[in-house]
Formats: C-alpha cells, structure tokens, sequence
C-alpha cells in the first residue's frame, strides 16, 4: 500500500504503542521526520510523520489533533495540515467541534483537515445501525460551516468504516475524511481523494492527492496519508516491536 501510493506526509491515529514502538513503525515504512502524541495506556495516540524536502512547523497539538504549516519547493507558498480525530463518545464530541473552531481563528492560510471525525454529515453516510440523531449531524455540519471547511468528495468506496461481516451486523459509514477551505481548493485544484481498501482495520486508508493526474517537477507527485497504525503492524514489524 506505501509502496504504491509512496505518501510525503502520514497521519496516523490510534496508534495505540508507546514512542519508541511507533518510532520504529515510523522509520520501517520511511518516514525519518516526525511529530508524536503519545498514547494514554493502550488508547489513543497520534503521529504525523513527513520525508525529506518537507519544512513543517507544529502550530499545536493534543490528543485529538496535530496542527502544522507545510511547505514543499514543489508547492507555491505554505499552507496548513490538521490531522484530527474526532470524540467517539457523543457526549463529549461538542468539546471537539469547539477545539476545530479554535483553530479555525489561528487561521489564515489554504487549510487541509484530515482524519477520523467519528460523525457523519447526512443519515445517507451511514448503512445499517442505529440510527444517527439530526442534533448530532447538525452540530459537525455547524462546525465545519463555521470554520468554511468544505468536504473534499472521494473516489473509491463510499465508506471509510465497517464493522460486522454478516448481513445481519454489518454496519458501514463515512466516519473519515478530508475537508477544506477555498484557499486550499484554488491552490489545489486538481486534488484526488482516494478510499484505498481496508483489510484487517475496521478503517480504510484515505489519501489525498494534491496534484491529481498531473506530475509535477522533478516526477513527484505529493501524497498525503491518514490511516491507522494497525494497517502497518505486520507481523515483521510486530516481531521487530517484541524484540525492542
């Protein structure tokens, strides 16, 4: 999967390992540059991770979110990356839609947000299940609304998480995503997002393409990856973890 899609810059969530352990997950699939937030026990945790010919200035973090600048020779001028993953428990998922809003007033520049929201737009994003309550799909719509973050479409498989394999339990929705404001889009225009297959994760890995079809200088095409840790814990890597 990095072998095919080769990402300059990966977002992972819940990661779920220890610094050490994610650094040596980190180095394996080629990313020598880092920003982690480590994992509370055996939940949580964030990493974003670049290569070479990248500058990236941490603008803040917590546990939920990673906010840098990023600047590239390829690119024309720096823009903004958030990779964030939202509250799973609803309760607590207005906290969260506060903090984006936060980081909304911190901004002035072309602004990509990427990552797992735990909360879906419209009902139609979600097969299966119980049923969504408006309120809840309401308040992500306002959220984004407010921050003039708009969704950025995919290509691939409409849903990014499933969980149950049987006709009877299988449930799917539009949990992931990447959303922007226009100052991304114009600078931006012919972006990709893909839904790449998921295999042993109950989340699929999503890419954005900032360049779509059109190669730039030098053959390189910058990617932009979010997906979770799990997809890379193979079991070389996982015997590599044991041994450290």
């Amino acid at each position: 999967m990095l072998r095919h899609t080769q990402p300059q810059i990966m977002f992972l969530m819940e990661t779920k390992v220890t610094s050490k352990q994610m650094e040596s997950i980190r180095r394996h699939c080629g990313f020598i540059n880092r920003i982690d937030v480590a994992a509370i026990g055996t939940k949580g945790g964030l990493s974003l991770g670049w290569k070479e010919g990248w500058n990236v200035t941490l603008k803040s973090f917590s546990k939920s979110h990673i906010d840098v600048e990023v600047e590239n020779e390829y690119e024309t001028g720096t823009w903004r990356f958030t990779g964030f993953y939202g509250e799973p428990v609803e309760i607590e998922r207005k906290k969260y839609w506060e903090l984006l809003k936060r980081l909304k007033l911190e901004n002035s520049k072309p602004w990509l947000v990427l990552g797992d929201f735990n909360e879906i737009l419209y009902s139609f994003e979600k097969k299966r299940g119980r049923i969504r309550g408006e309120r809840q799909m309401g308040a992500f719509r306002e959220a984004l609304g407010y921050c003039d973050l708009y969704d950025l479409g995919f290509n691939g498989q409409w849903y990014t998480w499933e969980r149950g394999r049987l006709v009877n339990n299988n449930i799917r929705e539009r949990l992931d995503r990447g959303v922007a404001n226009m100052e991304w889009w114009d600078l931006f225009p012919r972006y990709k997002v893909n839904h790449l297959q998921h295999s042993f994760s109950d989340h699929c890995p999503v890419v954005v393409d900032t360049f779509g079809d059109k190669d730039m200088q030098g053959g390189v095409k910058q990617w932009h990856f979010r997906f979770d840790a799990n997809w890379i814990l193979s079991d070389e890597v996982e015997e590599r973890l044991k041994q450290e």
